[in-house]
């Protein structure tokens, strides 16, 4: 006989995919506009496109891990992702305010080392258990 398994689906699943969709939108938009966002930004264009690509890869096994790893340890990771994302801006404006050609370098870097490490903690983090990792096989 065949066990179904229900997937639950709460908001947080809904926002953890919702997040990791971004990610891969972002990383799209900045392979495909590399050379005038480069320029916008004064950043080259190597580092668009390395952004982009960790975006991606950040991106797909964040949306990849919804099911095997808690909402409780995607809340944290996108707590401290956002942050950190948003320490980043404000320090490229305020950097760009005082004349720096840097600070958009500093917004994009940021953009290419988080979500590599967002992906690597995903991936380190203890599998949760789902219905059919506790559930025996029936006996025949």
């Amino acid at each position: 006989m065949a066990q179904v398994v229900a997937l639950r689906v709460t908001r947080r699943t809904v926002g953890a995919i919702a997040d990791g969709a971004f990610k891969v939108l972002l990383a799209a938009v900045y392979i495909a506009g590399v050379a005038p966002l480069g320029r916008l930004l004064g950043t080259p264009a190597w580092l668009m496109v390395v952004s982009g690509v960790a975006l991606l890869i950040g991106g797909g096994i964040e949306i990849g891990y919804t099911r095997s790893r808690s909402m409780r340890t995607y809340t944290q990771l996108m707590v401290a992702y956002d942050s950190g994302w948003v320490l980043a801006a404000v320090v490229g404006f305020l950097m760009a305010r005082q004349g720096s050609s840097a600070g958009g370098e500093v917004w994009i870097g940021y953009q290419t080392a988080a979500p590599v490490m967002f992906a690597a903690l995903l991936v380190a983090a203890t599998p949760t258990k789902t219905t059919s990792d506790t559930t025996e096989a029936p006996a025949h």
